[in-house]
Order: structure tokens, then sequence, then C-alpha cells
């Protein structure tokens, strides 16, 4: 499993913005579609709300990924 670390330069980043972020997702469609069929879990979580607030701490699993938000100035 790969795993990555996000570091938030603003309060929160949204679940499907992160995604289409990363190259996880191809466009903010694919993204949402991704989460909407349940392939992706925050903090071991299904997860189905595709605009989901990230803030810091939280593990978003998703196609073998692992990516951990930190928040920013975070250790």
């Amino acid at each position: 499993m790969t795993q990555r670390i996000f570091e938030l330069d603003r309060e929160f980043i949204e679940l499907n913005i992160l995604l289409k972020l990363l190259g996880i997702a191809h466009s903010g469609g694919a993204a949402k579609a991704l989460v909407g069929d349940g392939q992706v879990s925050v903090d071991g979580v299904p997860e189905t709300r595709k605009t989901r607030k990230l803030r810091g701490g939280e593990l978003v699993s998703v196609g073998g990924e692992e990516i951990r938000i930190v928040a920013s100035g975070a250790d």
C-alpha cells in the first residue's frame, strides 16, 4: 500500500478536491464517483460525503493508497 502525506495550507480541503489534486481521480466528477461508490474511507470508515471537509489528522484510504492529512505546522 502506498502512503502519502498531504499538508494542508488552509483550514480544510474537501475530499473530492483532494482526490483530484493528488491525481487519484482524473477529474472532479471522477472523484465524486469514487466517493459516491463507497471506494473511499476516512479513518477506516467508508465515506460517501463527496465534499467531506478534512482538517488534519485523518487517514484517507482509496485504491491501495493511504493519505495522511496533516495541518500546516503540525509535527
